[in-house]
Order: C-alpha cells, then structure tokens, then sequence
C-alpha cells in the first residue's frame, strides 16, 4: 500500500491481513468504524458479498471494480487512492469529512482478507474499461 494514507490506517490494514492469516475475524470492527466511519460497515458488507474484483492486464496493469450496493460498477485505484463513484467525489475530495469511500475500502479489506476476485483481462479490454469510466463522467 501506499503511504498516502495516514500512518493509523495503514498499520490498523496490516492488523487486518495478519489478523486474517490468523483467522481472528472478528477483532477490528471497532477500530474500522473509529478510523473510517460509517463506510466501515458498508465495505464489509460488499467485501462479504464479494463484490470486489481486481482486473489484470498480461502487462501488469491493474485497477479494481467494486459493484456497488445500487448496482452500478465502480472502478477503483488503489495506488492513488481513487475510486469513480460520486461519494469519492463529493466526500473525500471536495469535503474532506472521510478518508475513503467504502468502495476503496473495500478494495483494501479484500486484499487484506484475502477475498478479491481476479479477472484478466487484454490490454485493450482495460482500455476499455477505463475509458467506459471516463465516458460515464463526460
């Protein structure tokens, strides 16, 4: 992960992933709802329904598509911290009232629950889906 995010939140992920490689579950919800807010609930909810995939390009690229609790598909960076949903948009750039939407953070517990999806796909289908995101915003 990148170091963008607060100190507290990235050690409180790497508890999760050890936690998980434990399988002691049930341990950090509160601390999930301290640090990220009413997203916390939210994201475990879509990572429970394993709604987060990570797409893969033969050339290493990737991004991830989250399908959201309305049905619309999300498409997430986790490198920078971004995710195309509205929430993003409004809460976390222009606000600044949370640290992630609970799309991106579900990115991150599924990476660290081990409970992602894969899906490659070619170079020209990520093209794709990234600029079918760009479309959607234009």
């Amino acid at each position: 992960m990148d170091s963008t995010l607060p100190a507290v939140a990235e050690e409180l992920l790497k508890e999760i992933k050890k936690a998980f490689q434990e399988t002691s579950h049930d341990t950090f919800s509160f601390r999930l709802k301290f640090i990220f807010g009413p997203s916390a609930v939210p994201a475990l909810d879509l990572v429970d329904q394993r709604s987060v995939t990570r797409v893969i390009s033969p050339s290493g690229r990737t991004a991830y598509q989250v399908l959201g609790s309305s049905g619309k598909l999300y498409t997430c960076y986790s490198s920078c911290h971004f995710c195309t949903c509205p929430a993003f948009g409004f809460t976390v750039l222009q606000k600044s009232e949370s640290l992630l939407c609970k799309h991106i953070l579900a990115v991150y517990l599924s990476q660290a629950m081990g409970a992602c999806q894969e899906l490659t796909v070619s170079e020209e289908q990520l093209t794709s889906i990234l600029l079918a995101e760009e479309e959607d915003e234009g």
